[in-house]
C-alpha cells in the first residue's frame, strides 16, 4: 500500500513539474531604469498592465528602478562600476559616447530573430539616430521634433493669414511683421539657441560636421539661417523671451506677447496648465527659400541594453514589450510621449479635433518631413552649441553684427574642438 502511494505521489509530482514549470524554475530578473518624476507613476502602471503579465508567462520578473537625480551621471557611473541595470534610457544627446565606449549591446541579431519587433516598425530617422557603424544600439521609445505654434486670435485680430505648411522663411517673415504691428505684440519668440535655429540651417544644406569632422559656420546654409533668424529681432518681427521676462519660447507664447514660437510637443502640456484659454494652432517649420526643403531636429530617448546584462535574451523580451504597439498606444493616450512606431501615423488619436491632437500630429510627422538630423553633436555634446548660442544672443541683443557673431562663434568652436 505504501509502495503504491509512493508511486502515485511521484507521478503527480512529475505531472506538476511538466505542467507548471515556472513554479519550480527560478525566475529571471531583468532590471530596467528610467528617470523619475512625473513619468514614474505612468511607467509603473504600464508595467503592471502590460509588461509584467507578458513577462510572467516567460518566467521573467521586471524590476523598475526610477532615478530622480542626474540620470546620465547615474548611468555612466553605474556602467563603470558594473552595477548598471540591464535595460535603461539612452538620450540621443549622450548615447553615442556610451556606444563608442563599448558599453552598449548591439541589437541587430535580436531584432532579426524577433517576431514582434523589426527595424521597419520604427520611424527610420529615429532608428538611424541610434545606429553606429551600421549596427543598431537602441530602440527608440519616444521622441519630439520642432513645430511652429501660433496664436490664432492674434493673427485674426491683425487680419493676417495663419502660418501654414507652404510657408518659406520669407512668407513667414511677412506674416510675422504684419502681426507685430499689433500693440504690445511681437511675431516670433526667438530663443537664442541652436536647438531652435539649427533646423533652419539643416534645411539650407548645412551639416554640423564635414567629412573631416570639422564645423564650418561660414557654410552658406548656416550663414543664411543665422542671418534670417537673428534678423527677425532687428526688424522687430521677433523678440528673445528674456526681453519680456520669460525663460523660454513656450513661456513667452503663453503670455500672448508673441504670436508664435518654435517648440516641441512638450509645450502642449505646459499650455494646457498655464494658458488653458489660449487658442492656438500648429504647423510645420517653414521651408528654406533656396532649397524649398524644411529641416528638423530629433529629440529622442531609446532603450539601450547593457553590454554586461546577465540574461540578454530575457532583457530583449522585456524591450519588445516596452515598445509594443499596445504599450505605445497606451502611453500616447496619456500624453506621456509620442510613439516611435511608424504605423502610429494613422492613429485615431491624431484625428481628434483639438489643438493638442493637431500639435502632436505635426510633431510626429516632423520626424519624416525634409532633412531631419538627431539632436546630437558627437562627443562634444552641449559644448558644440555653446559658441553658437552665445553668438545668437549677442547678435540679437545688438552687441555684434551677424558676420561678427558667426566669426566669433567659429573661433570659439575651433578652440573647443582642439581640446
Amino acid at each position: 500500500m505504501k509502495k503504491n502511494l509512493l508511486v502515485i505521489c511521484t507521478i503527480l509530482l512529475v505531472v506538476m513539474v511538466a505542467t507548471f514549470p515556472t513554479v519550480f524554475a527560478a525566475k529571471v530578473e531583468v532590471r530596467i531604469s528610467g528617470w523619475g518624476g512625473s513619468d514614474q507613476p505612468i511607467i509603473e502602471e504600464m508595467l503592471r498592465k502590460f509588461v509584467n503579465p507578458a513577462m510572467e508567462k516567460e518566467g521573467v520578473s521586471v524590476l523598475y528602478e526610477p532615478i530622480a537625480d542626474d540620470f546620465q551621471r547615474f548611468i555612466v557611473n553605474a556602467l563603470s562600476a558594473k552595477t548598471a541595470p540591464d535595460l535603461f534610457y539612452m538620450d540621443i544627446f549622450w548615447a553615442q559616447s556610451l556606444i563608442k565606449a563599448g558599453q552598449i549591446e548591439p541589437l541587430d541579431k535580436y531584432i532579426s530573430e524577433s517576431k514582434i519587433l523589426k527595424k521597419d516598425h520604427i520611424i527610420s530617422s529615429l532608428l538611424d539616430a541610434f545606429t553606429y557603424q551600421g549596427k543598431v544600439y537602441g530602440i527608440p521609445k519616444d521622441f519630439n521634433t520642432l513645430a511652429l505654434f501660433y496664436n490664432k486670435d492674434l493673427f485674426d485680430l491683425a487680419g493676417v493669414n495663419y502660418p501654414d505648411e507652404n510657408d518659406t522663411w520669407d512668407t513667414l517673415e511677412t506674416k510675422l511683421k504684419q502681426v507685430s504691428k499689433l500693440d504690445g505684440v511681437y511675431g516670433l519668440a526667438l530663443q537664442p539657441e541652436f536647438a531652435r535655429m539649427g533646423q533652419l540651417a539643416y534645411a539650407a544644406g548645412f551639416e554640423p560636421f564635414d567629412k573631416n569632422g570639422k564645423t564650418d559656420l561660414s557654410h552658406p546654409g548656416f550663414k543664411s539661417a543665422f542671418e534670417w533668424y537673428t534678423g527677425l529681432a532687428k526688424s522687430k518681427a521677433g523678440i528673445m523671451p528674456a526681453d519680456i521676462g520669460q525663460g523660454w519660447g513656450g513661456g513667452a507664447f503663453a503670455t500672448e506677447q508673441v504670436a508664435a514660437c518654435i517648440e516641441g510637443a512638450w509645450v502642449v502640456g505646459f499650455l494646457k496648465d498655464q494658458a488653458p484659454n489660449l487658442n492656438y494652432g500648429t504647423t510645420f517649420i517653414p521651408k528654406a527659400p533656396k532649397t524649398r526643403k524644411r529641416g528638423n531636429l530629433i529629440f529622442c530617448v531609446a532603450w539601450g541594453m547593457n553590454k554586461d546584462a546577465k540574461n540578454k535574451k530575457a532583457t530583449f523580451k522585456v524591450l519588445e514589450q516596452l515598445t509594443s504597439p499596445e504599450v505605445q498606444q497606451w502611453i500616447l493616450e496619456r500624453g506621456l510621449a509620442l510613439p516611435s512606431r511608424a504605423a502610429q501615423a494613422d492613429n485615431p488619436y491624431f484625428k481628434q479635433n483639438t489643438s493638442e491632437a493637431e500639435a502632436n500630429y505635426i510633431v510626429f510627422k516632423g520626424a519624416s518631413e525634409g532633412i531631419v538630423l538627431p539632436f546630437s553633436f558627437r562627443d562634444y555634446g552641449g559644448r558644440w552649441m555653446d559658441p553658437i548660442n552665445e553668438a545668437l544672443r549677442s547678435v540679437m541683443s545688438g552687441e555684434y553684427t551677424a558676420a561678427e557673431g558667426i566669426k566669433e562663434a567659429q573661433n570659439r568652436l575651433d578652440q573647443e574642438m582642439k581640446r
